[in-house]
């Protein structure tokens, strides 16, 4: 296992796993992302916090990291465990991403504020995920939310042999 809290394959389940989001703006994919966490039955959970933690990060510069891939996250006292949700866009997100394109990916993660180096140890291994060759591609291809969870899986896999 990764070093770290979680694995990124169980920090992604496959219940929090949109492969057809509705959203077409920003803060509504937020809105969207934000609540399949809180339709997955999560406890100690707090909606209201969540996306005033990510609203709050986002409002300091952009979370567009890559052509297409955006990765919003946020730390807040509203929960007492990470919380990750992955959203595909067919259509594309407008999201004032740095390089002005659409997002059609977005991998959402919600920490808890007192655990500050985790959360930046989890973004790096999910930079690594995103800079392994086809995983960005194989995500967007993935036709419902178990394939895109396979995805995750095997590419980790990767990675983490290296």
């Amino acid at each position: 296992m990764p070093s770290g809290p979680l694995s990124l394959s169980d920090l992604f389940p496959r219940d929090r796993i949109c492969v057809d989001l509705s959203s077409v703006e920003k803060e509504a994919l937020f809105v969207e992302l934000v609540d399949l966490i809180g339709s997955t039955g999560s406890t100690h959970f707090d909606r209201e916090d969540a996306l005033a933690c990510v609203l709050e990060r986002e409002s300091r510069m952009s979370t567009g990291i890559r052509p297409g891939v955006a990765l919003p996250h946020g730390k807040t006292d509203g929960v007492d465990r990470f919380f990750g949700v992955i959203g595909v866009s067919r259509l594309g997100v407008d999201y004032d991403a740095l390089d002005g394109e659409p997002v059609r990916i977005a991998f959402m993660l919600i920490s808890p504020r007192s655990m500050a180096n985790e959360h930046l140890a989890i973004l790096k291994r999910l930079a690594g995920l995103l800079d392994a060759p086809g995983f960005v591609a194989a995500m967007l291809s993935a036709s419902d939310p178990s394939e895109a969870h396979r995805v995750i899986e095997r590419y980790e896999a990767r990675i983490t042999k290296v």
